[in-house]
């Protein structure tokens, strides 16, 4: 199956800089209503990705295809199958909500009439069917967001690029933008790229996790396998002497990595219960003071992809999950 994204030894300079340093991935093969989180520091590479994708920046090496196109030789034919909603504001203020998304289909190459048609449709999809006949410009920031939304799908495209979709937006439309999106790929079976600093978002919505950083790839992962692999670990927080705890562990096959003094990250096997955790920290002088059970949040991964956890906290006996 052709995957959704194809990137091969992309490299793309600006300038005299080299932004992208040759990465390659290959983003949601396994069908359609994918939806693909794009992850990474501020400066990692994220916008020049996407605006290689789009087009508009000619790669200096390797290729990057969508939907198996081209996505710099074959330009134009990518763009009529893609939607994409910008982070910065991009609407014409002077126009109503109804003939900017008319405009818009237009330009996306639905006929005038079913640009108009589906104009109307949209905008009461996203929620904004109300608001149609006002001017743009007299827009909210939330209502603007859902508007740039709107223009993005309104043609039926198979992927749609999602940046920052839910920047500035209060609790209430964040959710809102969130169910969307959902929608989007479960109920419609469109593709989303969805490029956001905020990782609950990505944890949410997404299939698939790619991150980078200084122009390089440091973790993939496909979220519903990590979901199922990630083992799952002890959270031990003990008082007293616990320098001989980590190989008192050993003994019953444990694994442990101490976190901070005190603190310890436990993995044990299978058939064996959390309680001989009571009974190996009683024969070593220790007292419990917390036991939780967890799972690497998607913020965990992030961080340790991008270097930003102590050594201690990244052990290589654990795996990202969620």
């Amino acid at each position: 199956m052709t995957p959704l994204i194809a990137v091969d030894q992309l490299r793309v300079r600006l300038g005299k800089r080299e932004i992208l340093k040759g990465i390659s991935c290959h983003l949601g093969a396994s069908g359609v209503g994918r939806a693909i989180g794009l992850l990474g520091p501020n400066g990692a590479g994220k916008s020049t990705l996407i605006q290689t994708l789009l087009g508009f920046h000619r790669p200096a090496a390797g290729t990057a295809k969508i939907l198996g196109l081209d996505c710099h030789r074959q330009s134009r034919a990518v763009k009529t199958r893609i939607g994409y909603m910008p982070e910065n504001d991009s609407l014409i203020a002077d126009m109503t909500a109804v003939a900017f998304l008319r405009l818009m289909g237009e330009l996306s190459g639905l006929p005038a009439p079913a640009a108009l048609e589906k104009a109307h449709e949209t905008l009461f999809h996203v929620g904004l069917g109300e608001a149609r006949y006002r001017k743009v410009g007299t827009y909210s920031l939330g209502m603007r967001q859902m508007a740039k939304l709107a223009q993005a799908i309104i043609h039926g495209p198979e992927l749609v690029i999602l940046d920052e979709p839910t920047n500035g937006l209060d609790p209430a439309a964040r959710q809102r933008m969130l169910v969307l999106i959902k929608e989007m790929k479960e109920q419609h079976g469109m593709n989303v790229l969805l490029c956001s600093h905020l990782l609950s978002d990505v944890e949410q919505v997404c299939d698939e996790v790619v991150i980078l950083k200084d122009g390089q790839i440091v973790h993939q992962c496909d979220l519903a396998a990590e979901r199922q692999t990630n083992r799952r670990f002890v959270q031990l927080h003990v008082s007293g002497n616990d320098t001989t705890l980590a190989a008192a562990l050993r003994e019953v096959g444990a694994e442990a990595v101490s976190e901070a003094p005190g603190a310890w990250r436990v993995i044990l096997p299978d058939e064996v219960e959390a309680a001989v955790l009571w009974r190996l920290t009683a024969r070593e002088n220790l007292r419990i003071t917390r036991l939780t059970y967890r799972r690497d949040t998607l913020e965990e991964i992030f961080l340790k992809a991008v270097g930003h956890l102590p050594p201690a906290a990244r052990p290589e006996v654990t795996h990202g999950g969620l």
